[in-house]
């Protein structure tokens, strides 16, 4: 075994080779084999190692430092975390349970479920705590990324490069400071670890190595089954920059020959990535299944196959366009049913131009074949080409894929000006200069997710025709008391987009504050014909029947909440109260017991609680 002083200098030897290839002309990544994983490895101790994590460290706090003082937001964070009664109860055996079974939010994750959990068992149903684990969960993922990075190709400054992109792009905001997108940066962290343990077993093949591949990315998939692409991504890395299969053949070698020798090379890293393919598959059935049991896909009636594809086509072009220039950053991008031909035509031109010149230079560079493919190929499972939601693309689907349009920016840029005189200096320069411009839009970007109101007002200001945030907005307004300026916002929404039950429902409820039961009903009936299993449009139009005397309509209303929301206490609470007026008192009595379940530290629960059980004992005792 080599001692550490020969690994030494059989990486100085590597390195001095690469200047003298680089100062004759010859592209570092052409031919030159990659450093030997255990010169890297040991690389990893050292203090410029230790050095670049401080600055990743420090960097990623400074920018995200804010959102240990922010709130939960008007948007899925009730949904995940505030009115969500098993992660409202912490850490027990029964959430434990309801996690790996449940599909509620229309996904399978059990881990992001637990996660959660353990937030409020540790510091109660605070949002700052949630907030700093998300952060600190991407400040491990910054770090990983680096890690392995510099471990596969012992390019310390390109490596914190693509890593300090990473920790500081305005794109991944969404990611981080939005409590409901625990599930992104939580997956991240196993895709890394999988990564890792992945470079353990290409330095020491063997099964034991192989396990933690394997069980680092089943954990990932249980986190969010975006993984489905990571074992995609394990053979480009095994072409770039592992270098355990090559594209073309030596000089002179005719292309198609030099494949078919590849081939069974090929096949043979398939083959070893089978497990990963089988758990990716079944995780892509699971989900599937789950998002259409709930309703979460949209059929081809709703989203034409046609619209699918050119929303995919231009969504690819906006995403590089907001990387290179991430202004007018949104929360919600609302797709349109006319998306221009020139930005889809735009699209599809310049997917098919940059993947054939990906494969033509993907011999002599392949950083440029391996980031380009990365990043088009784990884009694809929410390119929207299986519809889920409404939103035309989201800056929180862009976490991973941009690693791949990094690579390619930190490892061409330095071949592009490799020649120049003073590119020496002036590439750190400008890279130092693009990272504080990054971590500057980011911060601003970051003030946006401070609370609801300032989500949605940025929401408005950056785009057009956004109907969900011009309801979001309203609702935000609505539940402040300011009812007034709430109104023009949800009329604007339903203008946009007259049948969003949402809308229909926050509309009935400003009718409500004003006091127009009458014109509030059938805002309420619109929206459960819009969507029958809105169960808080059952209960606001229970409580309007109540406010008129109809309490056997009430029931019927709060009953249907129930079926359809078991959990929806204050349904539970106010049919337990229209029971006990009816003199229903053992109906009553479980009712709102089942309230008192759901919340058991409702004063308000427990008062009728007690008043329902003294009435039924007073009964029984007359009778």
């Amino acid at each position: 075994m080599k001692s550490y002083g020969a690994i030494r200098q059989a990486a100085k030897r590597n390195v001095a080779g690469r200047k003298s290839r680089a100062a004759s002309g010859e592209s570092p990544s052409a031919a030159t084999p990659s450093v030997p994983l255990s010169v890297r490895a040991d690389s990893l101790l050292s203090k410029r190692v230790l050095l670049a994590c401080l600055i990743l460290i420090a960097a990623t706090v400074i920018v995200y430092a804010p959102v240990r003082h922010f709130g939960f937001v008007r948007w899925d964070d009730p949904d995940y975390v505030t009115d969500n009664v098993p992660v409202a109860r912490g850490l027990t055996w029964q959430g434990a349970g309801w996690a790996f079974t449940s599909a509620h939010a229309a996904n399978w994750h059990p881990l992001t479920w637990l996660s959660y959990m353990l937030d409020v068992q540790l510091h109660g149903m605070n949002a700052g705590p949630q907030h700093v684990t998300n952060l600190f969960l991407h400040v491990l993922n910054t770090l990983l990324l680096f890690g392995v990075l510099y471990r596969m190709t012992a390019a310390w400054g390109r490596s914190l490069f693509v890593a300090g992109l990473f920790a500081v792009h305005p794109l991944h905001v969404e990611s981080v400071a939005w409590i409901s997108e625990r599930k992104d940066v939580l997956s991240t962290l196993f895709w890394m670890l999988t990564m890792w343990a992945y470079v353990a077993y290409v330095r020491r093949p063997g099964w034991r190595r192989y396990l933690p591949v394997v069980a680092f990315f089943a954990l990932g998939l249980m986190a969010k089954p975006m993984l489905v692409t990571l074992p995609f991504v394990l053979l480009l890395l095994d072409f770039w920059p592992l270098r355990r299969v090559e594209l073309g053949g030596g000089a002179g070698e005719p292309g198609l020959a030099a494949l078919r020798q590849r081939i069974p090379g090929l096949a043979r890293l398939v083959r070893e990535k089978l497990p990963l393919f089988v758990l990716a598959a079944l995780s892509s059935v699971v989900t599937f299944v789950v998002q259409r049991h709930v309703g979460a896909v949209a059929g081809l009636e709703r989203f034409p196959l046609g619209l699918r594809l050119t929303n995919a086509l231009a969504s690819y072009l906006g995403y590089i366009g907001k990387t290179l220039w991430p202004a007018r950053l949104a929360a919600f991008y609302p797709l349109s049913v006319a998306i221009p031909v020139l930005q889809a035509s735009l699209g599809a031109l310049l997917l098919t131009a940059v993947t054939i010149l990906a494969i033509r230079a993907g011999r002599r560079h392949g950083y440029f074949l391996v980031g380009w493919l990365w990043y088009v190929g784990t884009l694809i499972p929410v390119i929207g080409l299986v519809q889920v939601g409404r939103q035309s693309m989201a800056d929180r689907y862009t976490y991973v894929p941009l690693i791949g349009l990094f690579l390619i920016a930190a490892w061409g840029a330095p071949e592009l000006v490799g020649r120049w005189r003073y590119g020496g200096i002036a590439l750190p320069a400008a890279a130092a200069c693009v990272l504080l411009a990054c971590a500057g839009l980011a911060r601003a970007q970051v003030r946006n997710w401070s609370d609801s109101a300032s989500l949605w007002q940025h929401a408005l200001e950056v785009t057009e025709d956004n109907y969900v945030a011009h309801n979001n907005f309203g609702a935000v307004l609505l539940k402040q008391g300011k009812t007034g300026e709430a109104l023009p916002h949800i009329v604007e929404a339903l203008r946009i987009k007259p049948d969003f039950a949402d809308a229909h429902n926050n509309l009935g409820m400003v009718q409500v504050q004003q006091g127009k039961l009458n014109e509030a009903i059938p805002h309420f009936i619109e929206a459960l014909r819009i969507d029958p299993d809105f169960a808080e449009a059952q209960y606001n139009l229970g409580m309007v029947l109540v406010r008129q005397g109809k309490l056997d309509e009430a029931a019927q209303r709060f009953a249907e909440a129930v079926r359809i929301k078991p959990d929806l206490m204050e349904a539970q609470n106010n049919l337990g109260g229209v029971l006990m007026r009816q003199g229903k008192l053992d109906e009553a009595v479980q009712r709102l017991a089942e309230a008192l379940r759901i919340k058991p530290d409702s004063v308000e629960v427990r008062n009728n609680l007690k008043r329902a059980q003294a009435a039924r004992q007073g009964k029984d005792g007359r009778e």
